[in-house]
Order: C-alpha cells, then sequence, then structure tokens
C-alpha cells in the first residue's frame, strides 16, 4: 500500500473515532530534546521523577516501538464551554476534567480501535498506540507534523482549534506521508499567558517552572504547598485554566464533541465541603474513574483547605478547625492551619 493512500485511510479512521486533528511525522530525535533535558537539569520538573529517571528514553520514539519509522499524532478536543462562577464553598476544576470519565480511558478504547484497524490494513508491520505515559514528547512531534506550535505557556496550539484538546500518537514501523511542520510561533508579542499567571510559573517565556504551577501543585505535588504559593491556588482545587482562558486563540477553539467530557455540575463546581465528609471509600466509589482520582483523597482535601482559606468564608472555620484537629496527614493539617488563619485575620 502507497503510503499516501495508508495515511488517509489512517486518519480517516482516526476521525471516525472521535480525534478532530490529525498529523503525520517521521520518528526522529525531537526538535526541542536539547530544551528539555535543561528543563529538567534547572530542577522545574519539581517532583515528578518518573520524567528525569526516563530522561534517555525521550530521545528517539525507538525507545517506545523499536522498530518505529512513523508517528501519528492525534488530538481530541476536551473543551466544553463557559466555566462557572463558584460560590463560597465550591472549588473550580480545570475543563479537562469536567467530564465523568478519565480521558486516559476513553482514549486508550479509541487507540485500540485504531491499532487494530492498522493491523487489518498492514499485518506484517509493528504499530504501538500512546496517551500521555509513554516517554515521547508530544508536543514537539505533534509541531513536526502541523498540528500546532509550543506557544509561550509552553502548551500546543493550533491556529483554529486553539488548545484545548488531548494528545495521543500511533507510532508505526511503516512510513507514512508527512504533513508539512509548523515552523512559525503565532504567539507574537502577546504575553497574555505569562502575565496572567497567579504563582509567577513562567521564569521566562517558552519555560515553565512547574514547581509554581497550580496544575503541578493541586494534581502531581504529593506534600504540603508553600505558603507563598497558597493564596496563587484561588479557587482551584484541581488543575487551572488560566493561562488557556486568556490566550487569544482560544476564542475560536472547538469544543468537545464525547458526551463524557461534557461538563457536570459536581466536576465543574466542585462541593468542597463533601471532600472533607468522606472516606477512602467514598472518594473512591465516586472519584474512581475520573481525573481527580489521581490526586488521591488527601491531596484533594489540602487543595479544599486552601481554597476555603482563599474564600476566607466564616462559615467554613469550624470544619478546619475540626480537621485540622482530626486529621493525621501533615500536609492537610498544614493547609487547614494556613486556612484557618486566612479567615481569622479577616
Amino acid at each position: 500500500m502507497q503510503s499516501s493512500e495508508l495515511t488517509r485511510k489512517l486518519k480517516s479512521e482516526a476521525n471516525q473515532l472521535g480525534f478532530q486533528i490529525t498529523g503525520a511525522c517521521a520518528a526522529v530525535q525531537p526538535t526541542g530534546l536539547h530544551h528539555f533535558f535543561q528543563w529538567l537539569e534547572e530542577g522545574y520538573a519539581g517532583s515528578m521523577h518518573y520524567l528525569p529517571k526516563r530522561r534517555e528514553a525521550y530521545s528517539h520514539p525507538k525507545h517506545v516501538l523499536e522498530n518505529v519509522r512513523s508517528l501519528l499524532v492525534l488530538g481530541m478536543h476536551y473543551g466544553t464551554g463557559t466555566p462557572q462562577e463558584v460560590a463560597p464553598g465550591e472549588g473550580k476544576v480545570a475543563s479537562y476534567a469536567w467530564g465523568t470519565t478519565d480521558y486516559h480511558d476513553l482514549i486508550h478504547k479509541r487507540l485500540k480501535q485504531l491499532r487494530k484497524f492498522h493491523q487489518q490494513l498492514l499485518p506484517e508491520e509493528q504499530c504501538r498506540a500512546v496517551v500521555d505515559t509513554a516517554p515521547i514528547l508530544e508536543k514537539d512531534f505533534a509541531q513536526r507534523a502541523g498540528i500546532g506550535w509550543i506557544g509561550k505557556n509552553t502548551l500546543l496550539i493550533n491556529r483554529t482549534q486553539g488548545s484545548y484538546f488531548f494528545l495521543a500518537v500511533l507510532l508505526t514501523s511503516a512510513e507514512l506521508a508527512y504533513d508539512q511542520a509548523n515552523e512559525r510561533d503565532h504567539c507574537g508579542v502577546c504575553t497574555a499567558c505569562l502575565d496572567a499567571c497567579p504563582t509567577g510559573a513562567f521564569p521566562r517565556p517558552f519555560v515553565l517552572d512547574a514547581r509554581r504551577c497550580v496544575s503541578y501543585l493541586t494534581i502531581e505535588h504529593r506534600d504540603a504547598i508553600d505558603d507563598d504559593l497558597k493564596s496563587g491556588i484561588q479557587d482551584w482545587a484541581l488543575g487551572c485554566d488560566i493561562c488557556q482562558e486568556v490566550c487569544p486563540w482560544n476564542h475560536r477553539g472547538s469544543l468537545a464533541e464525547e458526551p463524557d467530557f461534557s461538563a457536570s455540575d459536581q466536576h465543574n463546581r466542585l462541593n468542597l465541603t463533601t471532600l472533607f465528609e468522606m472516606d477512602d471509600e467514598q472518594f473512591r466509589q465516586t472519584f474512581r474513574k475520573t481525573p481527580l482520582w489521581r490526586t488521591k483523597r488527601e491531596g484533594m482535601i489540602r487543595n479544599a483547605a486552601i481554597v476555603l482559606g482563599n474564600q476566607r468564608s466564616r462559615d467554613h472555620l469550624s470544619l478546619l478547625q475540626r480537621v485540622a484537629r482530626e486529621t493525621t496527614s501533615e500536609m492537610v493539617q498544614d493547609a487547614c492551619i494556613w486556612a484557618i488563619e486566612q479567615i481569622e485575620s479577616r
């Protein structure tokens, strides 16, 4: 089968499976590999130790699929509209987690179908499909595949689709027809994302210090959050969308088509007080199949306490005092004590 015909069929099947964005590129050393290594050396990965641990694996896709020749990069929208304003006692959730399912689960199922389709077309070739877990610099290859450019907020941006989309990759030992790489930065002189970041997480354009990022702090960080960063978390109980919300390219972005990514009131505006009342099993039953599960119950309670402290409503003072007394978690206690101080100093 000709590479152009193979590529057309794979892209068409990917579109049928819900991937609105597709692009193909050669499996080579990532262009931005040296920037990634420098980022690791500057310590900006924080406690995400799995990144430096697999440092060399990022140097080439062959470490994910030995005989790989090509990559089909895929994008699936998750933006579902305007976020709701939160009242005291409620917390904001990043839009990627508004739905009723973990995006890994949904995308893995679609990738499994795409991989099966690839094997039917080319049973003699190898392929592997990944989303967000393998040592691949997805944004670098997405840029090489013509999908978009890496913006000053370090997110991939598409001129017509914005940046509210997940990335996935199909690696194949077959040769595809490659798209024209996106070699132009369309951010221009705009610094909206850098200026809007509440914790100053961008030491310079195109570089993110994850240790100061609200998304990292509320999801990946497994310890107490430094006091000088707590107020910057504002109302965000999980993740953050600020640098995307202010991006001019998202004013024309497309919306998600997957029902499972549509906003539910429970996740769009998270009831914080109910988190404190849940035990481990109740938390599991409620959030096991959603992105909130990654943070685990103690992490979510820590985040909820900080949000309540930022909201400074005395209605939640007694709750925070009780949890501060009863918890066995040092990071939860730290967050509750800080929140109590914020409310009492009002």
